[in-house]
């Protein structure tokens, strides 16, 4: 009985694994990413508030002044005898120049608008919270937020994009601030590897980006991204989705993105995500999610 005894108490308890200086400090970088995206989004619902206003402020007085072009039109046509031939047609094209540049100024105060809502969406929204989302908008809006840092931090960057979005598409029950991330996060890889193929490949290479948006005839909510960046080997493949792994040069990605974007799609939305990627033509991900409608 005391041998038993002693050989237990001999017996070493089970010992948290021992991390690595590595590991920590891959832990410690995921920390301080996740606190600068907190800030990030606290930072960038200030700054959608504080636009929001000028910008109603810019599309009410273009309307303004469109509604006053149209009166001065009819004031001109009434007294169009007092005008010689050439004064009036200088006047039509005068104003008709000014009601196109005033249209243009609406849509794209708009559409302003419409990227700051999507925006607030992401910092107000409720964690795991599915609500009624135009998906459409959500990706056309985030394609475009990609594509412009990419243009920010890429000086010449250029791509064609080929965007088809299902028309009259109902609103469908998705995390809109969660779906937001992992689309992002795709179209950032996306154009990317479009980047990097275009500094290595022969002249004559044109980067090409096709996104689209579709319900599908089982009811599923499918979202595509295609490039015909530089692909991946088979080792990419292998390691995807393994957390701290990436491709890029340190300081330009943390190996977190497409973990999360798996996680989103797949355990928050019950969907699935998967790719097809061939070296040295493209990459294609796919997004398939069960639609959830909003109920009555």
């Amino acid at each position: 009985m005391e041998n038993n005894k002693a050989t237990n108490v001999g017996r070493s308890d089970p010992q948290p694994p021992n991390l690595g200086g590595l590991e920590i400090g891959q832990l410690k970088q995921q920390l301080q990413q996740q606190e600068k995206l907190a800030s990030l989004g606290m930072l960038s619902a200030g700054i959608a508030h504080e636009i929001q206003n000028p910008l109603n402020f810019v599309i009410n007085f273009s309307k303004m002044s469109e509604r006053l072009l149209s009166d001065l039109t009819a004031i001109v046509e009434d007294n169009a005898k007092l005008f010689s031939d050439t004064d009036r047609e200088d006047l039509t094209d005068i104003v008709d120049s000014l009601k196109e540049n005033m249209q243009q100024i609406v849509e794209n105060s708009e559409r302003a608008v419409s990227i700051i809502q999507s925006i607030l969406l992401i910092s107000r929204g409720k964690e795991n919270e599915r609500i009624p989302s135009d998906v459409c908008r959500i990706v056309r809006e985030y394609v475009r937020l990609s594509y412009h840092a990419m243009r920010a931090s890429h000086q010449g960057f250029n791509v064609t994009l080929h965007e088809t979005y299902q028309e009259g598409m109902p609103p469908v029950m998705v995390i809109p601030q969660d779906l937001s991330r992992a689309v992002l996060n795709v179209t950032n890889n996306a154009f990317y590897a479009v980047w990097r193929m275009s500094q290595a490949a022969p002249e004559g290479y044109s980067p090409e980006i096709n996104i689209s948006v579709a319900l599908s005839a089982d009811n599923q909510l499918v979202i595509s991204i295609a490039d015909n960046g530089e692909g991946m080997t088979d080792e990419v493949k292998q390691h995807l989705f393994e957390n701290f792994f990436t491709t890029k040069p340190i300081g330009q990605g943390t190996g977190l993105g497409m973990g999360i974007t798996r996680e989103i799609i797949e355990n928050k939305h019950g969907g699935k995500v998967t790719f097809t990627s061939t070296l040295g033509k493209g990459t294609t991900f796919t997004f398939t999610i069960p639609v959830v409608r909003p109920s009555a």
